[in-house]
């Protein structure tokens, strides 16, 4: 079923940029017309000009050595692995389009802990890596970037969507849409669609990604006259059993539950709720893209679950076609929006260095210090000619605090698969 963007809502939300000459990631066109560009005005993106050795014929070659950092074993394993395998695909064929320019990969893993996370980075800067996707979880996110910030290791993470991540880091950037914007586009998708006019939320208040979009839903939620009857939240020490959250939001009268949160607990709490005979809708955020390949998990629980998402994998254009296909071959299963996102990063990176590659006379990234790598991409990435079109969303452009820009969707689970609506 075709994805619709909420543009009912959005507009007051999240401001989307008109930009033209973009083609879809997926057939190797920039989504700024660089060749174009290059005859003409120079382009000036920073004091990285002056750095960079190119090639001198507008192209972009050498290899790029680029790390990823995730968690790939532990409780958010799902993230990070779904990520690695939507990185893997984009590379391939990135490598596929111009064998002058290849990408090569180094995964390491940080099972979702700060600590492990910096010890996974010292690795990648062992191993001369240049630039880096991730992390992919927001609290690891933290820890990382305050040390790429200082060394100048270039960052783009797919799905850390605190605004913390990238707060005084002018190297850090994201390819998610930020957790205040996923708060209140809930709060107006909510209202908007009369969904419920008594709402209950559990968080996990020792979490800056569910804190910080429970904050804004909150606020967004006042502003628009939705009645928050039950809040309620939990640590990941007590994240097993969530009975007194859900009688608090049961008695009183709440027609809906809002879960700014991941999906392992999300999981508890379905099965909970239903156990009590408790069943109010669902509406939760990215977070809880994943509950479908969870193991264990019934996905008859999930039954009627509404979230906001860039990523659809039921969309019916041919860049998100060919990329479930391949995902599905490659994995066997349908992906997530974190294996979107993981998709999308390696090639907003790849038409960066081809858009500075084009104003600049060619650039070979062959033995390239990050810090100099670091400086062009920062450039480029604030550059307001420069934009992305990719499966996560179209026309993609990234403000100096690091934040893209671009629209989220609705879908709801129905039969066991993420549906638009």
């Amino acid at each position: 079923m075709r994805k619709k963007i909420l543009g009912m809502f959005l507009a007051g939300v999240l401001a989307m940029t008109a930009l033209t000459g973009c083609e879809g990631a997926a057939n190797g066109n920039n989504g700024a017309g660089t060749q174009e560009q290059a005859s003409g005005e120079e382009q000036t993106t920073g004091d990285q000009q002056t750095t960079a050795e190119p090639a001198g014929d507008g192209a972009l070659t050498g290899t790029l050595n680029l790390g990823v950092i995730g968690p790939m074993t532990g409780a958010a394993a799902l993230y990070g692995n779904a990520v690695k395998n939507g990185a893997e695909i984009a590379v391939e064929e990135i490598n596929a389009i111009d064998p002058a320019f290849q990408i090569k990969l180094d995964v390491q893993d940080d099972v979702h802990d700060p600590e492990i996370s910096v010890n996974a980075y010292q690795t990648l800067k062992d191993n001369n890596v240049q630039v880096i996707v991730g992390t992919v979880t927001t609290s690891p996110c933290l820890a990382v970037s305050a040390e790429a910030n200082s060394d100048r290791v270039f960052m783009l993470t797919p799905s850390a969507s605190s605004p913390s991540v990238t707060e005084g880091k002018d190297n850090v950037f994201q390819l998610c849409f930020s957790d205040p914007n996923q708060g209140s586009a809930s709060a107006q998708y909510i209202a908007d669609n009369k969904l419920a006019s008594k709402v209950a939320v559990i968080y996990n208040n020792g979490d800056a990604y569910s804190t910080g979009i429970y904050q804004t839903f909150k606020s967004k939620a006042s502003e628009l006259g939705l009645e928050l009857v039950s809040e309620t939240t939990f640590t990941d020490d007590t994240a097993t059993d969530f009975t007194v959250q859900l009688k608090a939001a049961q008695d009183a009268g709440a027609e809906l539950l809002f879960l700014p949160i991941y999906y392992q607990p999300a999981s508890l709490i379905l099965k909970q709720a239903s156990d009590m005979g408790f069943a109010p809708k669902m509406f939760g955020v990215d977070g809880m893209d994943g509950i479908l390949t969870m193991e264990g998990f019934d996905t008859k629980l999930a039954e009627g679950v509404i979230l906001l998402t860039p990523f659809s994998a039921d969309a019916e254009d041919e860049a998100t076609a060919n990329f479930v296909k391949k995902y599905n071959d490659k994995v066997g299963e349908t992906p997530s929006q974190f294996a979107a996102d993981g998709y999308d990063c390696p090639y907003a990176i790849y038409r960066a260095l081809e858009f500075y590659a084009a104003q600049n006379g060619g650039l070979d990234v062959t033995d390239m210090s990050y810090a100099d790598l670091c400086e062009i991409l920062i450039g480029v990435f604030t550059n307001p000619d420069f934009s992305v079109d990719g499966i996560t969303g179209q026309g993609m452009v990234w403000g100096a605090n690091g934040e893209v820009n671009k629209a989220p969707k609705a879908v709801v689970i129905e039969n066991g698969v993420y549906v638009g609506m």
